[in-house]
């Protein structure tokens, strides 16, 4: 071997030493997982530490295992694309989406960055998934929604409020999933022969006029749709709810400790801990498109009893019995 044949070798060796170095760096690196919410970071902080608490528990620590890239739309459905953009930009492995324009907006984005949903609505009728245990392409998640579950709130409602002439519905129209739970609950009010108002309210300076409008109807009983924008404005919907006197059911049941009337929902924190779990199972090699899409196995009603002495009402004993849990 020549002196020439020789300074090639070793040149070579060292290349593809520098290359193993390179690998094995890239292939330790603590990988980056996108999470974007359509609110603010305080509204999500229960949200989040359920997350971490669902990587954790299969077996990824933040910070120490994987890194997490927070993006927050602050009630701004607009602003969605641009976060998901930049988060594509930063190549997160995982993107974490909550809510269902947050999750539209990463699938709009990519077809090849894995996505894991956390919703409130049907992830087939919305067109994120193909089915519920096949999901396909790059997308899966987790969902509260249950085709019985709007027809157990109008019931729920029913029963709070005997003789209910016309319920009201408050709906976001910004919402992707506005027109399918006007149909959910259209159907669900006519199986019972129960007449609805559907009122709405894109905005939080939109609140005030839709109450408003409640009162001139002399309405007698509300139903809260889910909508991350209502999940902001919890206070506030407590509080225009009590003051106009209208019996109200919510769809989490944080609501109620702040004065809500009643709730009837599935664990929204569970829910994040199952898209933390999903998020790592990826993370480990699984194709999301084969990861079926998780359901709530409960529901819980959550009652409170001194919003209803201030309201004038005897909750009914049937709603008592059926209590997850009573607050006094």
């Amino acid at each position: 071997m020549n002196r020439r044949e020789l300074m090639s070798l070793i040149g070579a060796a060292a290349t593809c030493s520098t290359c193993s170095r390179v690998a094995y760096a890239q292939q330790g690196a603590m990988p980056v997982v996108g999470f974007v919410s359509n609110l603010s970071q305080d509204a999500m902080a229960d949200m989040v530490d359920a997350f971490r608490d669902g990587l954790s528990r299969a077996g990824y620590v933040a910070g120490r295992d994987v890194a997490i890239e927070f993006r927050w739309a602050e009630g701004r459905y607009d602003r969605l694309p641009a976060l998901v953009n930049d988060l594509i930009q930063r190549r997160v492995r995982v993107i974490a989406a909550a809510a269902v324009n947050a999750a539209h907006a990463a699938k709009a984005a990519t077809a090849t960055v894995p996505i894991v949903f956390s919703i409130a609505g049907d992830p087939v009728e919305e067109g994120l998934v193909a089915s519920l245990n096949q999901p396909g392409g790059n997308v899966t998640g987790v969902t509260t929604h249950s085709g019985a579950l709007s027809a157990k709130r109008l019931e729920l409602l029913r029963t709070l409020v005997p003789g209910l002439a016309e319920a009201g519905i408050l709906v976001n129209p910004s919402n992707s999933n506005a027109a399918f739970r006007r149909k959910d609950l259209e159907d669900a009010a006519r199986s019972v022969g129960q007449r609805v108002f559907f009122f709405e309210a894109g905005s939080e300076s939109e609140l005030d006029a839709a109450f408003a409008e409640l009162v001139r109807r002399r309405t007698r009983g509300l139903l809260i749709v889910d909508d991350p924008l209502f999940g902001m404005q919890a206070d506030r919907l407590v509080a225009l709810a009590a003051r106009h006197a209208i019996p109200a059911i919510h769809y989490r049941k944080e609501f109620v400790p702040a004065g809500g009337l009643m709730s009837y929902s599935a664990d929204y924190a569970d829910r994040y801990r199952v898209m933390g779990g999903y998020v790592v199972r990826i993370l480990r090699g699984e194709d999301p498109g084969n990861l079926p899409v998780q359901l709530p196995t409960k529901y819980e009603l959550v009652v409170n009893l001194k919003s209803a002495r201030a309201l004038g009402l005897d909750l009914p004993t049937a709603i008592l019995a059926l209590a997850d849990e009573v607050i006094e």
